[in-house]
């Protein structure tokens, strides 16, 4: 349970709203940073659309501190010029906040956030004890450069794996329909609280041209990481569901062993293999979310048990 709630900001290098929760625990393990993915803000991991206590809460039960930030830009964030918002400044603003701690992490990152926490190994690794990788995309130099199916003054069409979006050049990408329930919800997963869709669709984001654009790494823009040194040695998990569309046991394997091939103490967990089934891409909102947690705070208390570092 939690013993305290505190917020802060980071002012520089851009503007970042985090939450901060101390627990009961004897303080001998790091604090877990919650990193969002796209079109969503640090709430996913306090809650689930259905009313249930969200991922916090259950790393909190295991004896994690918690924090929890918006993205600049982003939720309770203060607002950023299109113009200067990037993947880059995320991952600055990211850093900034570790910085503050000052003292080592567990760093886990979902969908986007996950391409941002490797970039944030790579920068501010001396901080982070362990990373975990939740349905991550890939960084840029790892993820091809995606095929432009179509394109006006306003919008540009890519192919992604198996279905095409069309997003915006400027301005922000609002959800559609087909995005909710086919790449957010999964359109085989069976484990999301389907009750709850119009609750999950009204927390939505509009999620920056800039930032979705860098996702799919058009023109090479994505979130790139070139040096491996800080990923020698470094405990990673990385954890997929059965039914996600855009990350299939092999589009996820090959960045789970693109981290072993910088270095890294790599797991790769495809819920599959271990009987579990029917889970989309929200997964600390699907009905077996304190499970998945449950799972991941396993593996911390093995491979990162206490905050004295690497």
């Amino acid at each position: 349970m939690f013993t305290d709630h505190r917020i802060g900001y980071v002012t520089s290098p851009a503007p970042l709203y985090y939450e901060q929760f101390t627990t009961a625990g004897d303080g001998d393990r790091p604090v877990i940073v919650l990193v969002h993915g796209g079109l969503l803000t640090g709430a996913c991991y306090l809650g689930t659309p259905d009313g249930r206590p969200g991922w916090a809460h259950d790393f909190a039960d295991h004896g994690y501190e918690l924090v929890v930030p918006d993205w600049p830009g982003i939720g309770r964030s203060g607002s950023v010029a299109e113009h200067t918002l990037s993947g880059e400044l995320v991952c600055a603003a990211l850093g900034a906040l570790l910085e503050r701690l000052g003292r080592p992490v567990v760093l886990l990152g979902h969908s986007m956030g996950g391409a941002y926490v490797f970039r944030v190994v790579e920068t501010h690794g001396h901080l982070i004890e362990a990373l975990v990788a939740v349905a991550p995309a890939a960084p840029g130099n790892l993820q091809p450069q995606p095929t432009v199916t179509a394109e006006t003054d306003t919008e540009i069409e890519v192919l992604a794996p198996g279905t095409r979006w069309r997003f915006p050049k400027t301005g922000a990408f609002v959800a559609t329909e087909e995005f909710v329930l086919d790449k957010l919800i999964g359109r085989d997963a069976t484990r999301f609280p389907r009750h709850a869709v119009d609750v999950f669709r009204a927390g939505l984001q509009p999620l920056p041209a800039p930032l979705v654009l860098e996702r799919y790494n058009l023109k090479g823009s994505g979130v790139r990481v070139e040096r491996p040194d800080n990923f020698a040695g470094l405990p990673a998990l990385v954890v997929t569901g059965s039914a996600d569309l855009e990350h299939s046991r092999e589009e996820d394997g090959a960045t789970a062993a693109w981290l072993a091939g910088l270095g890294a103490d790599l797991e790769y967990r495809f819920l599959a293999d271990a009987g579990i089934t029917g889970n989309g891409h929200m997964l600390m909102f699907d009905d077996n979310s304190r499970e998945i947690a449950g799972s991941i705070a396993g593996w911390l208390a093995d491979k990162a048990p206490s905050a004295g570092g690497r």
